[in-house]
């Protein structure tokens, strides 16, 4: 599977997901609260899941009352009254027939998925049942750089192959670094005793088949996903789908 033209790698070179401030907070606080509702409590150290989602915080430049507020909410300390955050996945079909995984965090279904259902359907899409498409994913640990020197990319590959890496790919100065989700921390640990500084590292719902689109289509499930991931209780999307370089190309150089 070509590096360049997956949704992940595309978003992340082109900056296009959460570029206003406030939304990415948003999301940001989210993701730090169901860490701490689902993976075991407020404490990084025995929880990785929060251990993850406080670095991206980090990295966003959030600020600290802000993250603080964020785990009371996890252990019911802060919030409103009756505000149940909770994580909800949706699954659809995107233009061409490309299978789309969300991860969402809302305090009210019905209103997330209406949102959900009307952007798949303006875009030609359409939102599918309950494991319609889920079964072509599975939980990956992920860690991304960008290397600009092709030697020390795959120097790099080759030191996260021997912390037990289970695939790597390097394409246009960006490394993906694939493992089982028990084994991310390890290799993280690895590569950062190695000097590496890593862009992101996560938990990821990686396909084990891609679809590859047309031009038309293309464009069209670009703009859907890019959507998808605006709207304000979508924390993550995902797709099998590949695009091709003409696509790319004009999504890319589009403001």
């Amino acid at each position: 599977m070509s590096g360049h033209s997956k949704w992940s790698t595309i978003k992340h070179q082109k900056g296009a997901a959460d570029v206003k401030r406030g939304a990415l907070f948003t999301k940001l606080s989210k993701d730090i609260t169901l860490a701490v509702k689902q993976g075991g409590g407020g404490d990084p150290d025995t929880n990785f899941r929060l251990r993850l989602a406080l670095d991206k915080a980090k990295a966003g430049n959030m600020a600290h009352d802000i993250i603080t507020r964020a785990i009371k909410r996890g252990t019911g300390e802060g919030g409103e009254p009756g505000e149940q955050l909770e994580e909800v996945i949706y699954e659809g079909y995107g233009p061409g027939g490309g299978a789309i995984l969300l991860q969402a965090a809302t305090t009210n279904r019905k209103r997330t998925a209406s949102e959900v259902r009307a952007a798949f359907n303006k875009a030609g899409g359409s939102l599918g049942e309950s494991g319609c498409v889920a079964w072509n994913f599975e939980s990956r640990g992920v860690l991304t750089l960008e290397i600009a020197d092709q030697q020390r990319g795959e120097e790099v590959a080759l030191k996260a192959i021997d912390a037990g890496a289970d695939d790597i790919q390097v394409e246009d100065g960006v490394v993906e670094i694939y493992t089982a989700p028990d084994q991310l921390q390890h290799i993280q640990a690895a590569l950062a005793e190695e000097g590496v500084t890593l862009a992101s590292a996560a938990i990821s719902l990686v396909p084990k088949s891609t679809v590859p689109l047309d031009v038309k289509h293309a464009e069209q499930a670009l703009r859907l996903l890019e959507n998808l991931e605006e709207l304000a209780d979508v924390q993550k999307a995902y797709t099998n789908v590949t695009f091709p370089p003409e696509a790319l190309e004009k999504y890319r150089s589009s403001s």
